[in-house]
């Protein structure tokens, strides 16, 4: 049964379709997974949406390290649709397949760069700890300075409301695209 992603553009009410039109606009160019629910709200939908286009499109953090974060919380979610969305696009900004294939394992990857290592040591345990230690926090700010270390925090925070509302709406995966989480 759709959870609230079955949407018509044709029979939304004036304000949704004129964020259905925004994103479509976007830079996205698609309204597609939890974006799709988020229409049925229009204001969290505008407002999230000029988030996430920030947090995908303008942080400070190279798409590397961006893709890096947002797979690490797509994999702790084991939001599927997230994970097949970002990990080809992880992949074709510059993170190493191991380190793609590791996180979707749950398995600590190896990691050659020390920005990498930086963002994945922050996101898993912000993720799993629900804090960040001093020393994770500072070789942080020594790699992506105080600004990156805010904007990776933004796009956590944000990769993990999209990873949400996929679990909770059961977001379907892209067409054609295979369940990357086995059962727990």
């Amino acid at each position: 049964m759709p959870r609230l992603d079955d949407i018509d553009p044709a029979t939304l009410p004036p304000e949704g379709r004129r964020v259905y039109d925004a994103i479509l606009a976007g830079p996205r160019g698609v309204v597609e997974g939890p974006l799709r629910v988020w229409v049925n709200s229009p204001g969290l939908a505008d407002k999230a949406q000029a988030l996430g286009a920030f947090c995908r499109y303008g942080t400070s953090l190279p798409a590397r390290l961006s893709e890096l974060a947002i797979v690490v919380t797509g994999a702790h979610w084991r939001a599927g649709f997230e994970w097949a969305v970002h990990a080809p696009i992880a992949l074709a900004a510059g993170l190493d397949p191991e380190v793609v294939e590791a996180i979707r394992l749950g398995r600590e990857p190896g990691f050659a760069a020390a920005d990498e290592r930086a963002v994945y040591r922050f996101a898993v345990e912000l993720l799993r700890d629900r804090r960040v230690s001093d020393e994770t926090f500072a070789g942080a700010v020594a790699e992506l300075g105080r600004v990156g270390v805010v904007d990776l925090v933004g796009v956590l925070g944000y990769y993990g409301l999209i990873s949400m509302t996929i679990q909770a709406f059961e977001v379907p995966l892209p067409a054609g695209a295979p369940e990357p989480f086995t059962a727990p």
